[in-house]
């Protein structure tokens, strides 16, 4: 299952001091606030769970400060090979966990996109020029290239390990949720890795890249298949987005359901929303859009 706590020192530091008003439970108002601390102490024991042979997951969330992005590595250390994936990896912070990686004593097998970044561009593609092997990770429905085009329903394994896709469209047209198994072995309670679909009380823009708020609200809401997306995952799960601006870190389902101020409302509510946020055009889309495309890759400067 999950790796203890004395193996990830500073987290377990935090967790000793951990005080309400250092959560990322809101403070707004104590009834709330009560309600929300069990959920937070849930977070933090799953980078504890699991017992003798069984903990094999090791979990880092990593952050990228110019773009607030976070970065997911997991790694199944039960395995001899120690293989790891990465999820929305950042070109700015690539040496940071390629020396994570190598510290850790880990393989990176894949470096995986939840959809195709407009506020920064993707590490993916110097981590496959600096460590060949890796291959690429990305939905078909992206439009972009990569090693792998994935699906919904379809399972990345990386060890004994694996992680489900969840299309989950709306932001943009190419949207994933990456969601931990649901079977024997694998961590407890489950994780979803959902990109800009469900941000921590609240959820990505849907004014460009083919983004719908229909599509949005479907993509969060619904059952498809028998699978479960977002808001129908067990109430435990715990939620884990692309970007955050407040300081907040985790969610789970059962935070969401209650306190999203957007996706908690009925759909021609939320589509209202969506249609009168009057954004600003995102100042790196442009550059990060393109070069997104094709794996992060740019293209070298002319030689004089």
């Amino acid at each position: 299952m999950i790796l203890p706590l004395r193996l990830i020192p500073r987290v377990a530091a935090a967790a000793a001091r951990l005080t309400p008003a250092a959560s990322c439970a809101p403070t707004l108002l104590p009834p709330r606030r009560a309600r929300l601390l069990p959920a937070l102490a849930m977070a933090a024991a799953a980078y504890s769970a699991g017992s003798g042979v069984g903990r094999r997951l090791l979990f880092r969330q990593l952050f990228e400060a110019e773009s607030s992005t976070y970065t997911y590595l997991l790694a199944d250390v039960a395995d001899p090979d120690k293989p790891a994936v990465l999820i929305d990896p950042v070109d700015r912070t690539v040496d940071r966990d390629l020396n994570l990686i190598k510290e850790l004593g880990l393989k990176l097998v894949y470096a995986m996109n939840t959809h195709v970044h407009a506020d920064h561009i993707t590490g993916t593609g110097l981590l496959k020029a600096k460590l060949p092997g890796v291959k690429s990770v990305i939905s078909k429905a992206s439009g972009a290239k990569a090693d792998h085009f994935v699906d919904h329903g379809d399972k990345i394994h990386f060890g004994n390990l694996f992680l489900e896709v969840r299309a989950t469209p709306g932001h943009t047209a190419g949207c994933v949720t990456y969601v931990t198994g649901d079977a024997d072995g694998q961590p407890s309670p489950r994780m979803a890795f959902t990109g800009d679909a469900l941000l921590i009380r609240a959820c990505g823009r849907t004014d460009f890249q083919g983004g719908s708020p229909d599509q949005l609200y479907e993509s969060v809401h619904s059952q498809a298949s028998m699978q479960n997306l977002i808001f129908t995952l067990p109430k435990d799960t715990l939620l884990y987005p692309a970007h955050d601006y407040k300081g907040f870190t985790v969610s789970t389902v059962e935070e969401e359901v209650a306190y999203n101020a957007r996706l908690t409302k009925d759909k021609e509510t939320f589509k209202g929303i969506m249609d009168n946020l009057n954004l600003r055009y995102p100042k790196m889309i442009d550059v990060a859009v393109p070069a997104n495309l094709v794996c992060g890759i740019q293209d070298p400067p002319p030689k004089i």
